[in-house]
């Protein structure tokens, strides 16, 4: 099986600069993989080195930018079609709508979402067109089955919240005790016939990743969002999708090492099990 990665730079509405995210990460895979083929002596990297495909979007004119939707939708279809895990760096958030649009009406399908944020805003002062803090809302048909991981939401009603997510368990629940969302992740997963992972940066506490437009406070630490991924991996995993990283708001590349480090990561953890 081969893992192709979409580079998707899209950021309007909300989170701007975080198109400047997905090129960087889409030049670090660039180097990661010249460095492995490079090397002369055996390493872990093997097992991916030959298997990974960049496949990169750009938003250049006015065109690119009214179809960005519909050609993100048709490129995920492609993906999938050919039968290749998929790895989704976006921009801000938004810019994993085309992945939501295609997985819309499936109820076998589960995405595990690690935010900040609940996606489905609806306050007084939140625009009503799609943005990165609402595009739940604008999926079409009937949403597929998502649990989040380490929200900060305090102010959503928990009676609006189960309308759209199967499972919400909040930063704070899961520093108190881990284990019912742990339960709840297993539970979903034997039930779903394909998973994805959905990766808002700003699940992490700032203090270990400073580089989000939105910093949340009482996030996950990198430790214990490994501790839920391991809960949540399996063969049923088809993709990954990354978004919300602001390199202009780095310090000394600390969440670039993160997000590099957890690539790879989930790279061996894909291959070295095949």
């Amino acid at each position: 099986m081969n893992t192709t990665c979409v580079i998707f730079p899209f950021d309007l509405f909300g989170s701007g600069g975080a198109a400047a995210g997905a090129k960087l990460l889409a030049d670090e895979l660039r180097e990661i993989l010249a460095d492995n083929r490079r090397e002369t002596v055996p390493t872990r990297a093997q097992a991916y080195a030959d298997k990974i495909h960049l496949r990169e979007m750009h938003f250049e004119t006015l065109d690119d930018l009214e179809s960005w939707r519909r050609k993100g939708h048709q490129t995920v279809r492609r993906v999938f079609n050919s039968g290749d895990f998929m790895f989704w760096i976006g921009g801000n958030h938004l810019a994993a709508l085309p992945v939501y649009d295609e997985l819309t009406n499936d109820d076998s399908v589960l995405i595990v979402q690690f935010d900040a944020h609940l996606d489905i805003h609806h306050f007084r002062d939140c625009v009503e067109t799609p943005s990165h803090g609402n595009f739940l809302l604008h999926c079409p048909g009937k949403l597929m089955p998502i649990v989040n991981l380490g929200h900060r939401d305090l102010l959503l009603e928990p009676k609006y919240i189960g309308k759209y997510y199967r499972g919400a368990f909040g930063a704070a629940e899961l520093a108190i005790d881990p284990q019912p969302a742990l339960d709840a992740i297993k539970r979903q997963t034997r039930a779903a016939s394909r998973v994805f992972l959905d990766f808002d940066c700003d699940v992490f506490d700032p203090l270990f990743f400073p580089a989000v437009s939105q910093p949340v406070p009482f996030g996950l630490e990198p430790l214990r969002l490994l501790h839920l991924l391991d809960a949540v991996w399996s063969p049923k995993v088809a993709g990954v999708m990354f978004s919300e990283f602001d390199p202009g708001r780095d310090r000394d590349d600390r969440s670039l090492a993160i997000l590099v480090w957890l690539l790879e990561y989930l790279f061996l953890r894909l291959y070295e099990s095949r």
